[in-house]
């Protein structure tokens, strides 16, 4: 590994565990005020407790945000050890195709890193939630999701929550058809959060490569 490397990519340096890579996609826009941004910063909360209290984890799992309301990358990869919970607050439209596009090229940016410092990776997840319909142009991003969340490319896996009020028919036709949305049940995002921990958990300790079996998100969602 050479030097040149050093001043670009020191995280990568200095901790040569592949990475299990995951962006949030966080829907932050007006509908989301009240009690849904509240329990949601209480997810996150959570969220990065339970990875922080996993060693494997802390090292392996690397944590990105996009909000939306409107897109911005909130925080850039950071590993779960680092990870600090946003507190988020709301405003704006709902621009769900501009906020997936920013995630995904935040994304291969990443993996551009982890080739070029010699780091192996997972296969990304990225994880979007939101209770509206986009207020923007979306197919784009359809097309993107579709050509990257499926067995042939396996570029990442695209999940998609839709807190009540989402439009889950336009959901549908964004996701990948062989990982459909899921609703959100309530404002369970406590157990949604412990449920995504959980998983990046059990992939942080598979075998880059292998196919790990992930827990049905009971308790979360009405399906």
């Amino acid at each position: 590994m050479t030097n040149d490397i050093l001043p670009f990519h020191p995280d990568l340096v200095m901790n040569p565990e592949p990475r299990c890579p995951c962006v949030l996609v966080l829907d932050t826009s007006t509908s989301m005020s009240g009690s849904r941004i509240q329990a949601l910063n209480e997810g996150l909360k959570l969220f990065q407790q339970e990875l922080q209290s996993d060693p494997l984890a802390t090292q392996r799992v690397e944590i990105a945000t996009v909000t939306f309301g409107p897109a911005r990358l909130e925080q850039n990869f950071v590993s779960a050890q680092r990870y600090i919970a946003p507190h988020l607050t709301t405003g704006g439209n709902t621009p769900l195709g501009d906020a997936v596009l920013l995630a995904l090229q935040t994304l291969e940016q990443r993996k551009v890193d982890y080739r070029e410092a010699g780091i192996g990776y997972y296969r990304p997840w990225v994880f979007l939630v939101t209770d509206g319909s986009p207020t923007d142009s979306w197919h784009a991003a359809a097309r993107a999701i579709h050509a990257g969340d499926n067995t042939a490319s396996k570029s990442f896996s695209f999940f998609a929550v839709g807190v009540e009020g989402a439009d889950m028919q336009t959901l549908s036709a964004i996701c990948s058809p062989a990982r459909p949305p899921v609703p959100l049940k309530g404002l369970s995002f406590r157990e949604m959060f412990s449920w995504l921990s959980s998983s990046l958990s059990g992939v942080a300790h598979s075998q880059v490569g292998a196919a790990v079996p992930l827990s049905a998100p009971m308790g979360w969602t009405e399906v």
